[in-house]
């Protein structure tokens, strides 16, 4: 064997080895905090229950995940759909109540109007405007309707008339557009996300 073809074998083997490495850490950071957001459970379940969506528990758990990983006050960000600003709720008792009422609203809205349970927890990021969005083009949300809503509808209305971007680097984002999302549009992978961590809880809970 040559000393170049063992050097590009030795680079192979590091770079495995790195690989596994960065595997192993992100499996045991994703464990550690799929256990803290199983820590809300109990107050998660009576919740779902209280708004009368039961079959969502395992979703509203998968959206603190996905706002807070349980490291927060706020633990599913729901201070701006009650108050209209951020940093306004200062329990996880209260966040839970607010953000699983939200979300209720919005699957009540989105199955009236016939969208799947994905568009309705897409619009817990957008707003729930969004529902009738999709209910004119086909009724299941998709990331391209979500692009369009985001581009098209929420970014402007928030300021950004010039569809201005910024780097946001998760898989779903990466793989679809080279990880960007529009300033002032939401989250349009949010719903993505949400059965990504969905996943995670079910495996690792």
């Amino acid at each position: 064997m040559g000393k170049l073809a063992r050097l590009f074998k030795r680079s192979l083997l590091l770079i495995l080895l790195l690989l596994i490495i960065v595997a192993g850490y992100l499996g045991y950071d994703i464990r550690k905090n799929v256990k803290h957001v199983m820590t809300f459970e109990a107050e998660v379940e009576e919740a779902v229950k209280e708004n009368n969506i039961p079959e969502y528990k395992n979703v509203i758990l998968a959206i603190i995940y996905t706002e807070s990983k349980g490291r927060a006050d706020d633990l599913m960000q729901s201070s701006e759909s009650v108050y209209g600003q951020r940093h306004m709720i200062g329990t996880t008792k209260e966040s839970i109540d607010a953000g699983v009422a939200y979300l209720a609203q919005s699957v009540e809205k989105a199955e009236a109007a016939g969208c799947d349970q994905w568009t309705a927890v897409q619009a817990y990021n957008f707003g729930l405007d969004y529902i009738e969005f999709v209910k004119e083009r086909g009724g299941k949300n998709t990331v391209r309707l979500a692009e369009e809503y985001s581009r098209d509808v929420l970014a402007p209305l928030l300021g950004n008339d010039e569809q201005k971007m910024y780097r946001y680097y998760r898989p779903q984002a990466v793989f679809h557009n080279g990880g960007f999302l529009y300033r002032n549009g939401g989250n349009m992978f949010y719903a993505d996300i949400v059965k990504m961590n969905m996943q995670f809880i079910k495996w690792l809970k």
